[in-house]
């Protein structure tokens, strides 16, 4: 008999309507677990992949909400919990744009709207979550970070920057919520195939793919893949973690 690593769980996915979202939330149900997806401004998305996973006899809701913006995180947390039951696991992932440009191109206002606009939206969701797992002495927080925290690539400064400070909240909360055991994790993509990074030149991702020791760019599954183990009781004694996802382009 198949056993399904996420049975009887319930999932909480921002941004996953699309992208590494999107994947994370279907593997995670596929693996038996209830996802709620959440979303901003891709509906008709969020909702085609409700629908999916209902229609592979799955549980899963659409919930709307910025996650930057605590009051209707609150709000998004209470309807998950009335639809499918108790958070179990969180996995931050909504994405936060931002520029791609040299330092001295940037205004201050697009600095600080990816550096607060990341910790913002791990900040409001772990606050909304932690109470209710704290009570149930058990829970599990994913935050979906990059490998670029770690190796950095022009241009990137104010992602590099916003997802190394994710990377501190994590160990720091890990640290502190470990002794009612909760575990929280960080997953780091290098370069994976999504919208996100459409714009990227081919040429590029060919020669990212070559310095990988698995000589290929990641798919969001590949995401997914890893954040479904890492949520699993199978790895029950990890937390504080930096887990990259990058077909070893980064060995810790």
């Amino acid at each position: 008999m198949e056993v399904k690593l996420m049975k009887g769980k319930v999932a909480l996915v921002t941004g996953a309507s699309r992208g590494i979202g999107r994947a994370t939330a279907r593997m995670l149900a596929a693996e038996g677990a209830a996802v709620a997806v959440n979303y901003f401004q891709s509906e008709i998305a969020a909702i085609a992949l409700v629908e999916e996973i209902m229609t592979a006899g799955g549980r899963a809701m659409a919930v709307k909400a910025d996650v930057r913006d605590g009051e209707q995180v609150r709000s998004m947390v209470s309807a998950v919990e009335k639809g499918l039951g108790p958070i179990d696991l969180l996995v931050s992932n909504a994405s936060i744009g931002f520029p791609v440009k040299p330092l001295t191109q940037f205004s201050w206002e697009e600095f600080e709207a990816k550096l607060v606009g990341e910790l913002k939206s791990m900040f409001f969701c772990c606050q909304a979550v932690l109470p209710g797992m704290i009570e149930r002495r058990s829970g599990n927080i994913i935050a979906i970070s990059s490998t670029l925290s770690r190796r950095p690539s022009p241009g990137f400064i104010a992602h590099s920057t916003a997802k190394s400070g994710l990377d501190a909240f994590v160990r720091s909360l890990a640290e502190e919520v470990g002794p009612f055991g909760i575990r929280v994790n960080v997953v780091a993509p290098g370069l994976t195939l999504t919208d996100a990074t459409a714009w990227l030149p081919e040429e590029h991702k060919a020669m990212v793919a070559d310095y990988a020791p698995l000589k290929r760019v990641g798919l969001p599954e590949d995401v997914a893949g890893a954040v479904v183990a890492v949520a699993s009781d199978h790895s029950r004694f990890i937390t504080g973690c930096y887990i990259p996802v990058s077909g070893g382009l980064l060995m810790l």
